[in-house]
């Protein structure tokens, strides 16, 4: 009995020793001035939409920060929220309202070390805009394919260019009435833009069947159906430049959203964009047994796939 006393007695004499240990440990910056005068992290506050994380350039003092600029947006009544160097201060205060529309989407703040020098620091504010969002007319879809195209093998068609290889009632063609619409829903906490799409079938009601009918009978919707039918959603990349279209059932793709521009495909072969398309890479397989045939240049090996489009608004 008396040994269980002692060994009780002793751990509480430990737990006390440990709580006073703790209770007397100092700040091991205590004495030591800083002379940290950096912001670390900045951001917009409430009302307003960040793309990423602000960029820090401790180099040249300089912050950028890109903002979506959304209905009601006001870059004058900003109260931004500004993570400094440790036991500095900053100027004006973290939360405290700033216009950044009278010098040109710039504020400068100055940040003071706990020593007492001080530096300025220039906040850049971009604003963004959504380039994808509103409705768009589908006017052609085009296919860069075959093997060997270093022997003129490959060529650039428009897959309505060869009405025989398709349905008659549900080939490429019944595409080109169809209507897109894409509306912003969000920001991602990566800085990725995020969206909802809607790919109206048209007056005729249809979607492609992309089936080359000819011997052999080939499905490639595979390569051709990119787009959802109906609802989906997409996300867009403005690190990487990719676009997302993730179909209801969760398939994702990836694309490049283009704006009026020439292709170089290589081998003297070019595409023209002459609004906008969303181009697709494609990876079909050589076959040299086929080449110069519409079968290897549709279905065997397409390389790349462009859904141009015109936008209405």
């Amino acid at each position: 009995m008396k040994s269980k006393i002692i060994h009780a007695t002793f751990v509480q004499f430990s737990i006390v020793l440990l709580i006073l240990l703790n209770g007397c440990r100092k700040d091991p910056y205590d004495g030591v001035v800083s002379n940290e005068k950096s912001i670390e992290n900045f951001t917009m506050g409430d009302g307003f939409t960040q793309i990423g994380a602000a960029v820090v350039d401790r180099a040249q003092g300089k912050v950028k920060v890109k903002v979506l600029v959304e209905e009601n947006t006001d870059f004058s009544k900003v109260k931004p929220i500004i993570q400094q160097s440790y036991r500095a201060t900053v100027a004006p205060n973290s939360g405290e309202e700033v216009n950044f529309l009278a010098n040109d989407y710039k504020f400068n703040y100055t940040v003071v070390a706990e020593s007492g020098e001080s530096r300025q620091w220039e906040i850049e504010v971009e604003p963004f805009e959504e380039t994808i969002t509103g409705e768009y007319a589908i006017t052609d879809l085009v296919v860069y394919g075959g093997t060997g195209p270093e022997y003129g093998g490959a060529a650039v068609l428009s897959l309505t260019s060869k009405p025989w290889i398709w349905s008659a009632t549900m080939g490429p063609q019944v595409e080109l009435d169809n209507k897109l619409t894409f509306t912003l829903t969000g920001v991602t906490p990566d800085g990725k833009t995020t969206g909802a799409i809607i790919n109206d079938a048209g007056a005729d009601g249809l979607y492609a069947d992309f089936t080359y009918i000819l011997d052999p009978r080939t499905d490639v919707n595979r390569f051709y159906r990119k787009l959802p039918k109906g609802e989906g959603t997409w996300e867009r990349d403005y690190t990487t430049g990719v676009l997302t279209l993730i179909f209801a059932d969760g398939t994702r793709v990836n694309c490049d959203f283009l704006g009026a521009t020439t292709e170089n495909l290589g081998n003297n072969a070019t595409k023209t964009i002459q609004n906008n398309a969303f181009a697709f890479s494609l990876n079909g397989t050589d076959d040299w047994s086929t080449i110069y045939s519409d079968f290897d240049k549709f279905v065997k090996k397409p390389r790349r796939y462009w859904i141009e489009v015109k936008k209405q608004n």
